[in-house]
């Protein structure tokens, strides 16, 4: 069945750049799909929800956040009680305008290959909350929807850590979650466990997607890690190595000089600057 489609010049009034909509899902499934003109941000706030689209479906829970572009079809189910979304019509103008100033938008948040999901932890969805409260209260033009969208947007890119698009959905979420330290300090055994998954089958699709291992992965977040502590405090080196979940101190140097080609007493007293009193 050929998908419905919304308009913005529907939904927006005028002068209006976001329209917020708060809907609670019956468990009927949608028929047909429906697509529209503008860009859609909506994420679960409350129980299961069901993300039909034209290939298939998939489960989102609360938290999860979906991006979606102009002609992308979907349609919404709710699974037993109480499944709530929270969702943002945004004029096509005021996305298209952040993201000629951020192309990386176009392959993070706003793909054309399909719609982008992401997770908000708890305390990342009660922000949300409030600032689309703000924005509904707001006069929802063309600033107040930008000054929305600048702080989700750069946590989206930030949570997505230049992961590939087309990525499997698990081993993304697994790969965000590894930048906890209380994660990568568990090493390749830390990453593994998130996805649930037989290691031999994280490792053949990790080597696919992001051509490394899921040591080598642990490695450079920890490498990066280290890097960050190396010129931010003063903690003796060793300390910084155990942080990171690696107590062997030459094996730390060795790690630390393949990735940024120099020691870590090189790094920090090239890097790290006193600008308290310089």
């Amino acid at each position: 069945m050929k998908p419905v489609t919304l308009h913005h010049s529907d939904i927006l009034t005028q002068g209006a750049m976001a329209h917020v909509t708060r809907a609670t899902l019956t468990s009927q499934r949608p028929k047909p799909l429906h697509s529209h003109d503008f860009y859609e941000v909506f994420w679960v706030q409350n129980g299961t929800v069901r993300h039909h689209l034209p290939r298939g479906a998939t489960t989102l829970a609360e938290g999860d956040l979906i991006c979606m572009s102009p002609g992308q079809a979907h349609g919404l189910q709710g699974k037993g009680e109480a499944a709530m979304v929270a969702m943002i019509c945004l004029h096509p103008d005021v996305v298209r305008g952040l993201v000629k100033r951020f192309p990386d938008l176009r392959d993070v948040a706003f793909r054309k290959d399909g719609p982008a999901r992401f997770h908000r932890d708890v305390r990342a969805l009660a922000t949300l909350n409030q600032a689309a409260i703000a924005l509904e209260r707001s006069a929802r033009d063309a600033l107040s929807t930008t000054a929305f969208l600048l702080p989700l947007l750069s946590g989206l890119m930030a949570d997505h850590g230049g992961l590939p698009t087309g990525l499997p959905v698990w081993l993304a979420d697994a790969c965000r979650a590894a930048r906890d330290p209380a994660v990568f300090r568990d090493g390749a055994a830390g990453l593994v466990a998130l996805t649930g998954k037989a290691h031999p089958h994280v490792s053949r699709t990790m080597r696919q997607h992001l051509g490394q291992t899921p040591s080598d992965y642990i490695n450079a977040l920890r490498m990066d890690y280290a890097a960050r502590a190396l010129v931010t405090d003063t903690e003796p080196l060793a300390e910084i190595a155990e942080s990171c979940g690696i107590p062997n101190l030459s094996h730390f140097h060795k790690l630390f000089r393949a990735q940024f080609q120099m020691t870590p007493l090189k790094y920090r007293q090239r890097f790290q600057r006193d600008v308290i009193q310089p």
